[in-house]
């Protein structure tokens, strides 16, 4: 391909990279916004492959069905649930390719890679690693198969900053060239990917949203240091576009928290023990006002507005489409619903908004935390299912607790709130929640998804489901 058509074919596919972001950035125009990334990565691959010379075109193909056909079935096999750590997963795809190439790129130009080239091969393999092993980390803390408390060791700051040190000593030394250029390389690889591990490993489950977007980030770096390795325009502009966009979101993420990027990094937040809720001021035991589904439809009916505000427990009770039901019927009935957003609900960025799009909840009625907030106080009941450390009072009153300063849906302030849990147990910070005792709090316990079910059954059919 002529190097003025494949300029071309590099800026239609930079330009639908830009049209695909944008698009993904409102939930009305995120189907669009997939299209034309995929339309984007489209034009690329074959601007790509066209412009290359001596290519095993069989070796290709097979790779690209192979992709076509794993990807396709994990997508059409993963549930909502599920899907925060396939993000991840996907995130350590890119990390180990990342590696790999820069291997690769070291082995082609051997000992006449300059100083300029090998230290292009180094940042692109230093931060391809620890976006592997980081994000296979986080992977496994979202499945569950790692604990999601933090592992702090002593001097754990001390102990990262040592091996970055290694790393870049390592680069000299594989100036040298030769045998003691790949060993450098192997070993700096190594080190990377303990990096990359220690330092998700030292993050709580309950930053595991922000560190989701932040691995994100990292992937697009990781690209765009390939772009500069490989002399790819297209790479270097696509990589600083996910990078730049993941490191933005995840800056939104840490202020809706009231911490920092830093904080989330180094503070090994998710340490501390759950604390039980601070007595009453007259010295009695608190008390949890536990209701059923027949009250809870009594309050329902007597609202004027309703506001719901959904957690991770929604998404893992699957209760989107009874939620969906009880929004329908609210809505038939002239009741005005209302849906609250925090901006770390679930385990993704934007998760509640996605379940509640494949709901078919409509658009107009769902808000975000800062749009919601000073409605409250004239709110008749809030449903809140599967949520928790975002309505944490405490939060707000209580320097003690560990979430001190973040802020949250100030649902309590509402007439009537109705908490739908398993359990009383803690959220997924580890602290208690002074909401649960509350007044006007009364807890609806169970399946969510059950309880749901249930109450649509009893709005439309008034007292055919036992109290």
């Amino acid at each position: 391909m002529e190097a003025s058509l494949l300029s071309v074919a590099w800026i239609g596919a930079s330009l639908l990279f830009i049209l695909s972001l944008r698009g993904l950035s409102n939930p009305e125009t995120a189907r669009n916004g997939n299209l034309y990334g995929a339309l984007g990565m489209c034009l690329a691959v074959f601007a790509t492959l066209l412009a290359t010379e001596h290519l095993a075109w069989g070796a290709v193909g097979a790779a690209v069905i192979g992709g076509v056909v794993v990807g396709g079935a994990m997508a059409a096999r993963v549930a909502m649930t599920a899907m925060p750590e396939m993000v991840a997963l996907l995130h350590s795809f890119v990390g180990l390719a990342a590696v790999l190439v820069g291997v690769a790129s070291y082995l082609a130009a051997g000992d006449g890679a300059g100083a300029l080239l090998m230290a292009e091969i180094f940042v692109d393999v230093f931060i391809g690693a620890i976006t592997f092993t980081g994000s296979v980390v986080a992977f496994m803390k979202l499945r569950g198969s790692v604990g999601g408390r933090p592992l702090l060791l002593p001097g754990r700051h001390a102990f990262n900053l040592v091996m970055v040190v290694a790393c870049i000593v390592l680069y000299f030394v594989a100036l040298g060239g030769g045998s003691a250029g790949i060993g450098a390389l192997v070993a700096m690889t190594a080190i990377a990917s303990v990096i990359g591990a220690h330092i998700v490993m030292a993050i709580g489950g309950a930053d595991m949203p922000v560190v989701v977007s932040l691995l994100n980030s990292y992937s697009g770096w990781t690209a765009s240091a390939a772009g500069f390795m490989l002399g790819n325009d297209l790479l270097i502009v696509t990589g600083a576009l996910v990078g730049s966009s993941g490191a933005i979101l995840s800056y939104i993420m840490c202020k809706a928290m009231n911490r920092s990027i830093w904080n989330v990094v180094f503070g090994g937040f998710g340490a501390e023990q759950a604390k039980p809720a601070r007595p009453r001021e007259d010295g009695q035991a608190l008390q949890v006002h536990e209701t059923n589904v027949a009250q809870v439809a009594a309050w329902l009916r007597d609202a004027k507005h309703v506001v719901i505000t959904p957690g991770y427990g929604m998404a893992v009770a699957r209760a989107a489409g009874a939620v969906r039901e009880v929004t329908n019927f609210l809505m038939e009935n002239n009741r005005k619903v209302s849906f609250a957003i925090h901006p770390v609900a679930g385990r993704l960025p934007g998760h509640m908004n996605v379940l509640l799009a494949e709901a078919n909840v409509p658009y107009d009625i769902v808000f975000e935390m800062d749009e919601i907030n000073e409605d409250l106080p004239d709110v008749d009941v809030v449903l809140v299912i599967g949520a928790n450390d975002i309505v944490n009072p405490g939060a707000e009153d209580d320097a003690t607790s560990p979430i001190y300063g973040m802020p949250v849906l100030q649902v309590w302030k509402s007439k009537q709130v109705v908490m739908l849990k398993r359990s009383r147990a803690a959220g997924y910070a580890g602290v208690d929640n002074p909401l649960f005792y509350l007044d006007n709090t009364a807890m609806l316990l169970g399946d969510a998804r059950d309880s749901m079910e249930k109450l649509v059954v009893e709005l439309r059919e008034p007292s055919s489901v036992a109290a």
